[in-house]
């Protein structure tokens, strides 16, 4: 079975300062009488399921500068979407959010279910289904509220993948400065050509609400069979393509990955050179990162970065050469 890949070391509930429990259970009503931490993701701050004494269940995620500078702003952005595209059976309900200036907290329906397991097909198939539908939902509901059409956003809090795709690139012209840096021979000895296609892809149309965060740990399976897709602090503004391509990354390493592109529209219509580019891209910017990110109580986010980055750039080159 998959396992999610990104574990990271997290507080528990009971760590979480007093006024942040204190406004979980007046919001909720009742007082927590359990809880059970939840591991995965990479994120410093405390991720529980609790119960309270009226039977009332919640899913409480909360994290502060503290822990790490830059978290909360993740959380920020994952309230402003989840306020923007409003309640769907496809992603958790936002019930309440609390904001200090310094610790931010989310009350998000508790969603019965696990994590599922993408080894096989017809899980695969489901979760493949599952990002279409979020991708003609998020579009349907993001129309003229959160994107314009240049590809940027009407609110500042979401990502832009224009951005990202320039972070790709900077980090492809990047790479003769860091020789310690895991990237492999084929791609530093064609570094600028690969960063001038990154950034050509990167100019393309990017008009649409994308979660841009789709693996194992962010997704549960319903009993009955759905998934249901978590964690929205990377949402953005990108292309119609990437989250089709993400949901696929479980499986990069396999051939199935390369004939799956097909039964995706916007895959199919952006193409194959367009995905290994993307690969590229990624792969190379996670592997100079490797090397030059200091990183606040996230102790497991290098290893991470350097396993992905070897999966990625392992695809490309089954791709390109």
């Amino acid at each position: 079975m998959t396992a999610p890949r990104a574990v990271g070391v997290r507080i528990s509930y009971a760590d979480v300062p007093p006024a942040v429990t204190r406004w979980v259970e007046e919001t909720l009503g009742s007082a927590v009488v359990s809880y059970a931490d939840q591991v995965g993701g990479m994120s410093p701050g405390c991720a529980a399921r609790l119960v309270c004494t009226d039977g009332t269940r919640a899913f409480v995620k909360a994290v502060g500068t503290e822990l790490n500078p830059d978290t909360p702003t993740l959380f920020r952005r994952e309230i402003t979407v989840l306020g923007l595209i409003g309640e769907h059976l496809l992603w958790a309900r936002l019930e309440a959010s609390y904001d200090d200036g310094d610790w931010v907290a989310l009350i998000l329906e508790d969603v019965e279910g696990s994590h599922p397991d993408l080894a096989d097909d017809a899980v695969m198939d489901r979760l493949l289904e599952a990002t279409d539908e979020l991708s003609g939902v998020l579009h349907e509901r993001s129309t003229g509220a959160a994107v314009d059409g240049a590809g940027g956003t009407l609110d500042p809090g979401l990502t832009s993948q224009q951005h990202i795709f320039g972070q790709f690139a900077a980090a492809l012209d990047a790479v003769p400065d860091h020789p310690e840096a895991p990237v492999p021979a084929w791609v530093r000895a064609d570094a600028p050509s690969w960063a001038a296609r990154v950034r050509a892809l990167g100019g393309d149309s990017m008009a649409t609400l994308v979660h841009y965060d789709i693996r194992i740990d962010n997704l549960l399976q319903r009993p009955t069979g759905e998934i249901v897709f978590l964690d929205w602090g990377a949402a953005g503004v990108g292309p119609d393509w990437l989250d089709p391509l993400l949901a696929r990354l479980e499986r990069v390493d396999q051939d199935w990955f390369d004939s799956s592109l097909a039964s995706s529209a916007p895959l199919a219509r952006v193409g194959d050179e367009a995905v290994t580019t993307w690969l590229v891209g990624i792969g190379t910017h996670l592997a100079v990162r490797s090397v030059t990110a200091v990183d606040v109580n996230l102790p497991t986010l290098q290893e991470f970065r350097r396993t992905e980055s070897a999966r990625f750039l392992s695809a490309a080159a089954r791709r390109h050469l």
